[in-house]
């Protein structure tokens, strides 16, 4: 049942992926969808189920929260030494941002959406009314996922060929992290530390990257409007899987 209901993460993830490639014309209002997006799954889903799993704090702050400052950091200081490299050799860090960071960030929705995988199949075993709640929740947020890694993927300057490369690794993951438990099941506490490290990195690309790329070009109150779409869509989803 797990791997079943992981097959439509795997079309919803496409779906997300088909949307962002379709609405190209509008590119600011895509990235200020995208942003709003990676925004809301950061602040609302995210780090709340970060906090709750993996407990204990370090010099009086939450685990979670000092794995989340460090993911920001680390997204940070990894684009800084590819820019460096570039314009070491020659390119302009200012207008051409290095595809490397495009397909790490993409990667790491992967292992998102795998993890996700995993949260559908260790619900299952719990129970199937909590394998249900869970799967509502990762399939309706696999759309974002995907609208998401397509559109990161492209921002980074990679081909399109990378970027649907990229979105097709997106959708399988969450079925291949379904299956693995029926092997294994990973520690509640280390999930919720990487769910802590992922929120910092993602929240880093939005408001570092995409929501200043998405008004620089065509500052438009309809992007703004985009943005907030993009949270207030994610706040349904957690309430409604609430």
């Amino acid at each position: 049942m797990a791997v079943f209901v992981a097959l439509g993460a795997f079309l919803m993830t496409l779906a997300g992926g088909w949307t962002a490639q379709r609405v190209t014309d509008r590119r600011h209002l895509v990235l200020g969808l995208a942003g709003g997006l990676m925004l809301g799954v950061v602040g609302l889903d995210l780090l709340p189920e970060a906090l709750r799993a993996a407990g204990g704090e370090v010099f009086g702050v939450p685990a979670a929260l000092l794995l989340f400052v460090a993911g920001f950091l680390l997204a940070h200081l990894v684009e800084r030494l590819l820019a460096a490299r570039r314009a070491a050799h020659g390119a302009d860090e200012h207008n051409h941002r290095a595809p490397e960071v495009g397909l790490t960030a993409a990667a790491a929705m992967v292992g998102h959406s795998a993890m996700d995988g995993v949260a559908i199949g260790a619900a299952f075993q719990v129970g199937g009314g909590m394998g249900a709640a869970v799967a509502v929740a990762v399939v309706a947020h696999d759309f974002a996922d995907g609208f998401n890694t397509y559109t990161i993927t492209s921002l980074y300057g990679n081909a399109r060929r990378k970027a649907l490369t990229m979105l097709v690794a997106d959708a399988a993951a969450p079925v291949l992290g379904a299956a693995s438990t029926l092997a294994f099941t990973i520690p509640e506490r280390l999930l919720g530390g990487y769910l802590g490290l992922f929120g910092g990195a993602l929240l880093y690309l939005a408001a570092a990257e995409i929501l200043p790329e998405a008004h620089h070009v065509h500052p438009a109150r309809s992007t703004l409007l985009c943005t907030v779409a993009g949270a207030a869509f994610i706040w349904l989803v957690v309430g409604l899987a609430g």
